[in-house]
């Protein structure tokens, strides 16, 4: 956790009332941690009953503990921290920090609400689903046809910036009542500009954008589903940070509230030689997801490294314990003298992170050929032209590629109930198989498919 986690992203936001397109930013950034700002707590199993006193006595105090073994501690010097560390049934404390991503350029598309439909129970005919190459690419559409749409019943908690859940796509998919931020710093902003709204409204837009690819009402961009639950879990706030304790307390908070799937388009590595104690704490928190019935999809990361070949680094979080690792897929452009222009819509995105021992599954992230749209928040302050009208957001990562795979996640839920194992099985199953035959270094078992899978 500690080297480099990002809000795995590439993204390009075309303005499109002025004709300028940007270029992709390529979105990674440092684990940065914060001296004597927070400690999290790894204990054999789990905290002593005067934990909390001896906490006090070294001059900190206990933000938050779970019965698995976890707590979060604030306020201790170096010394203190070491001291803590020695104590009996402690396995490693760590220092916290917080994780930060790169916003890119901005893009969107103004939608007047009034000519939209009131809710249409055909995906296909949002206002701009001729745009999304994305959904016919995994056969989202066939799915629809056939009348898989999902259910209430199965939630999926986005680990993100929070959600905008007034936005006409997700009004009425997100549970208020489990929804939660974790980010107490946005508090003050919420108040001050949009009061009245949930402290887990998305100030960015992020969050938003992933969101509405899990689910959405499908009145401007489709999503893979248009009937699932969502959780907005905030776990990063408006200035790009993403401390350690949120995305911890997030996780947890996810599984103990009855989240079926959880989305963290969130990635990157840290050198297990400087951090020895963050592999089995990391494990820990997806195992104890696991055992609960919950299955966690993960984005692969930005970086365009071969994970297979770097053997000091833990990939945060593809080489975890129990999770779908998600590598993007694009619209592949080339101008050829001779054949004219070409596209290939299932061509591994430049930026993608791959390997053989990590990708699970590949899914739409978009490419130099074309960009995942999606929802942008209105109460964004990244992208100030979002406040004024219902705009969607041109994007391109693997951030956009994970939440394809829970969407599809959530539908196989539907079938085989919470069964993480099983579920990880027909995804891959029902994947096309692309590239290499058997397991790809791009596609992992080949990019999903949502009406095979699930039909």
């Amino acid at each position: 956790m500690k080297r480099c986690l990002y809000l795995s992203l590439i993204f390009t936001l075309v303005m499109l009332l002025t004709g300028l397109l940007a270029s992709p930013t390529y979105a990674g950034s440092l684990y940065e941690t914060v001296p004597g700002n927070s400690h999290i707590v790894l204990f054999n199993n789990a905290a002593p009953r005067d934990f909390q006193t001896r906490v006090e006595a070294l001059g900190g105090t206990v933000d938050f503990t779970h019965p698995i073994g976890i707590a979060i501690v604030r306020g201790l010097s170096e010394e203190a921290a070491s001291e803590l560390g020695r104590l009996r049934g402690v396995q490693s404390v760590q220092e916290s920090g917080y994780f930060a991503f790169d916003p890119g350029m901005l893009a969107g598309d103004p939608i007047a609400v009034d000519t939209l439909p009131a809710s249409p129970a055909d995906p296909t005919l949002a206002a701009r689903y001729a745009w999304q190459w994305n959904m016919r690419a995994i056969d989202a559409d066939d799915a629809w046809a056939a009348g898989r749409l999902g259910s209430p019943a199965v939630t999926v908690a986005i680990l993100d910036t929070g959600i905008d859940y007034t936005y006409p796509d997700l009004n009425g998919l997100v549970d208020l009542s489990r929804s939660i931020s974790f980010i107490p710093e946005d508090d003050a902003l919420v108040d001050t500009y949009f009061p009245g709204r949930e402290y887990f409204t998305d100030l960015y837009f992020h969050g938003t954008h992933v969101a509405a690819t899990v689910a959405s009402n499908s009145l401007i961009a489709a999503g893979v589903t248009t009937q699932t639950t969502l959780m907005a879990v905030k776990v990063c706030g408006v200035d790009g940070s993403c401390p350690g304790e949120a995305i911890v307390q997030g996780i947890l908070h996810a599984v103990d509230t009855g989240a079926d799937v959880i989305n963290m388009s969130l990635g990157g590595y840290f050198y297990k030689n400087e951090y020895p104690g963050e592999v089995a704490f990391i494990n820990k928190l997806f195992t104890y997801a696991n055992r609960k019935g919950v299955v966690i999809v993960v984005s692969a990361g930005n970086d365009g490294i071969d994970m297979d070949h770097n053997y000091s680094m833990f990939n945060t979080y593809c080489d975890a314990t129990n999770v779908i690792c998600v590598s993007a897929t694009g619209p592949a452009y080339a101008d050829d003298i001779y054949a004219g222009p070409w596209y290939e819509i299932d061509a591994p995105a430049s930026y993608t992170n791959y390997g053989r021992s990590a990708i699970s599954v590949a899914a739409p992230g978009g490419n130099d050929g074309g960009y995942v749209w999606a929802a942008c928040s209105t109460t964004s302050l990244v992208i100030p032209a979002c406040q004024t009208g219902y705009y969607i957001v041109g994007a391109a990562g693997t951030s956009m590629a994970a939440p394809h795979v829970s969407g599809l996640a959530a539908l196989v839920v539907e079938d085989v109930g919470r069964k993480p194992a099983q579920v990880r099985n027909a995804i891959t199953k029902g994947a096309d198989d692309l590239g290499q035959p058997g397991t790809d270094p791009f596609y992992g078992k080949g990019r999903i498919n949502v009406y095979n899978t699930v039909k």
